[in-house]
């Protein structure tokens, strides 16, 4: 509620409960000469300003209501406990007229502002006790060393609380239904790709967000995504690739990220825009995941694909593959030949090309399964969305995303998100 006399400005903070009105904080100030002699309609807008500026901490993302006398006959009929703020005589004012009037708050505890019960962030007595130096009372002694053991770990810096994780990592504390969107947006979006529970929650993580319970959200939400529960688990009978879990030897070295790629086809699919093979290239190393749809699985698209890598990436010190014909030909190790890079070959009694292309192959397999919908014929367009999930999904061998590896940051979330976690 906001008010304006001819002299000064007035500013209540409150709250409907049980459809009353519940006044929390007062405000109120005199105005400059200059803003003395500002219009009605100008005066009037001076206090709503003056109340954000004072109320900032309790107003952003919440939804409020500004009540305000906008018409100059208006007696605050609806306004009470502003309008009483604005026309208070002042019986000094010649006493007082060149003194400096406080603009200050006696107790800075309008972070311990009370919500609904069903609305009030996990994280509200660490917030009062960083906002407003403010404790809750009736704690056990128990229970006050927890708080003060956990209370550590967590800083204000208004508008919003940040945690420091255990692995040294800031990330904001979030609450509510911000965080459920946050957590959708994580598995269904653009980079989630429908990715398990623990993958998911990586995904949150790493846009910079923490709450509690984000592990058991994220497994509550996978059981009642009804994509996920449609698909379930890839059979070992439905896999593409060939059987064998067979590894070939590769010699122990220091290795940089980019230095030695696996490389196998999966396929055939159900044709999309003429395409029915999928080339799917990983570095050993980092994780990450080219692939390209194709209408052939031969020599020619493959050597084609390989000029690509090579070219963003550099030139590797080895290439593994299995023993399919499409990669044992002279036109692909001219190009190996070429560009001094190693061929390598899994055994004859392992044709598997290696784990790490079976993995990602499965990983993007279920990814599409799950993206594509019942138009299977469209899978060659979801193709870049499964790549993008895959490349910003935790991986445990590297200890972060192969995104995040590469080029050194955290995926941001959806445009609509974003500026929630920043």
């Amino acid at each position: 509620m906001c008010d304006a006399s001819d002299f000064a400005i007035g500013a209540v903070l409150g709250q409907r409960k049980n459809k009353h009105f519940q006044p929390i904080h007062y405000a109120s100030k005199t105005m400059t000469e200059a803003q003395a002699h500002y219009t009605t309609t100008e005066k009037e807008l001076l206090a709503v300003v003056y109340a954000f500026e004072k109320f900032w901490s309790c107003l952003v993302l919440s939804k409020s209501i500004v009540i305000r006398c906008y018409h100059p006959r208006q007696k605050g009929a609806e306004n009470l406990a502003t309008d009483h703020l604005s026309r208070l005589e002042n019986p000094h004012q010649d006493k007082f007229e060149n003194k400096e009037i406080t603009e200050t708050f006696p107790l800075e505890t309008l972070g311990s502002i009370a919500l609904p019960i069903d609305s009030t962030p996990w994280f509200a007595d660490f917030v009062n006790y960083h906002a407003g130096n403010f404790i809750v009372k009736g704690m056990s002694s128990q229970q006050k060393n927890k708080f003060f053991k956990d209370v550590k770990h967590y800083f204000w810096d208004d508008p919003f609380l940040f945690k420091i994780c255990t692995d040294q990592i800031i990330r904001r504390c979030v609450h509510g239904q911000e965080a459920i969107d946050i957590l959708k947006a994580c598995h269904k979006g653009p980079i989630g790709g429908h990715q398990s529970a623990n993958l998911t929650a990586r995904k949150v993580f790493d846009a910079g967000l923490f709450w509690l319970t984000i592990y058991r959200d994220a497994h509550t939400m996978i059981k009642s995504c009804d994509t996920c529960q449609r698909q379930g688990k890839i059979s070992q009978r439905n896999e593409i690739f060939s059987k064998g879990r067979g590894c070939p030897q590769i010699p122990s070295h220091v290795w940089e990220i980019f230095d030695v790629w696996g490389i196998d086809f999966m396929g055939p699919f159900p044709s999309s825009k003429g395409n029915k093979y999928i080339l799917v290239a990983v570095d050993y190393l980092s994780k990450w995941v080219e692939a390209k749809a194709l209408p052939t699985n031969d020599a020619r698209v493959v050597c084609k694909f390989l000029k690509s890598i090579f070219a963003r990436f550099g030139d590797p010190r080895a290439i593994i593959s299995d023993r399919g014909t499409y990669f044992c030909n002279d036109q692909f190790a001219k190009v190996m030949l070429k560009y001094g890079v190693t061929h390598r070959l899994s055994t004859a009694y392992h044709p598997q090309t290696s784990g790490q292309v079976e993995v990602s192959n499965r990983g993007l397999k279920r990814i599409l399964e799950r993206t594509v919908g019942e138009n299977r014929a469209s899978w060659s367009d979801k193709l870049d969305d499964a790549l993008w999930a895959f490349r910003t999904a935790y991986k445990t061998p590297i200890g972060c995303t192969p995104y995040k590896l590469v080029y050194g940051k955290a995926c941001h979330l959806p445009i609509e998100l974003e500026h929630k976690a920043y």
